[in-house]
């Protein structure tokens, strides 16, 4: 879910045409621009990533030394896992290309006494003007709503310094997931509004793990992220048929451009 992202979304212009040079789909960043004021509503829209944040943060930690490390998280929304990562000692940028999820972030990093360096920007504008500065790059339930997710996981890779970390979690296109993602969550027990996720634009491991190579990433580990939408638990597991997070180290050299 991302925002959309509903299961992220895309902080430092945020001009029509930056918008329109960047991989993003109007229509998608329109619908999260419009609910961004509901973001922190841990019983609202956004309430199974609310749910997923503390596994998805806690997969992050357990994998790359945040505490002083430099952190990017790409299509941030209203900063459930940048908060997560300047908690746990990171040098946190986190950019989204929705101006109001950006300035609900601000104001709940600042009600909590939290420092962010949040931006309306595209992950495109940020990797030609500060390429391999990353130490972790995070993108969460983003890839599933940008228009060329090949092209987006290349960027993420540009933004990462070389043996910088790479983050991806998103949602599997087969038959269970359609039935999970979509039909039960969308259409029969409303956790997400209708039309957050199109099938078509689920994205299968195989397919995340062939652009991750092409961009110059290694894949290191793929886990499977279980929600029950009954008891708001979820977890990690082996299995990655529906939602699933993928954990990537850059192969690139020092100084080199794009894959």
């Amino acid at each position: 879910m991302t925002t959309r992202h509903a299961a992220a979304s895309p902080g430092p212009t945020g001009d029509a045409s930056a918008q329109a040079s960047a991989n993003v789909d109007r229509a998608e960043l329109d619908k999260f621009q419009a609910l961004a004021h509901r973001f922190w509503d841990p019983d609202g829209e956004f309430r199974p990533l609310h749910r997923l944040n503390p596994v998805r943060a806690q997969f992050v930690l357990d994998r790359a030394q945040v505490a002083g490390a430099r952190a990017l998280d790409v299509g941030c929304g209203g900063g459930l896992l940048a908060e997560s990562l300047r908690r746990a000692g990171g040098a946190v940028t986190a950019i989204d290309l929705a101006p109001a999820m950006i300035e609900a972030a601000q104001l709940h990093a600042a009600e909590r006494g939290l420092t962010i360096d949040y931006r309306v920007a595209s992950a495109d504008e940020l990797a030609r003007a500060e390429p391999q500065s990353f130490d972790i790059v995070t993108c969460m339930e983003m890839l599933e709503h940008v228009p060329d997710p090949a092209a987006m996981l290349s960027t993420l890779a540009q933004l990462a310094r070389p043996g910088g970390h790479v983050f991806i979690s998103t949602i599997h296109r087969n038959l269970r997931s359609f039935l999970s993602a979509i039909v039960a969550a969308e259409y029969v027990l409303r956790l997400l509004p209708r039309g957050t996720h199109e099938y078509e634009r689920l994205i299968r491991p195989s397919e995340l793990a062939r652009w991750g190579r092409a961009a110059g990433l290694s894949l290191l580990e793929i886990a499977g992220l279980d929600f029950d939408p009954f008891t708001g638990r979820c977890a990690l597991s082996r299995d990655p048929s529906v939602n699933y997070l993928a954990h990537f180290v850059s192969a690139r050299s020092a100084g080199a451009g794009g894959p």
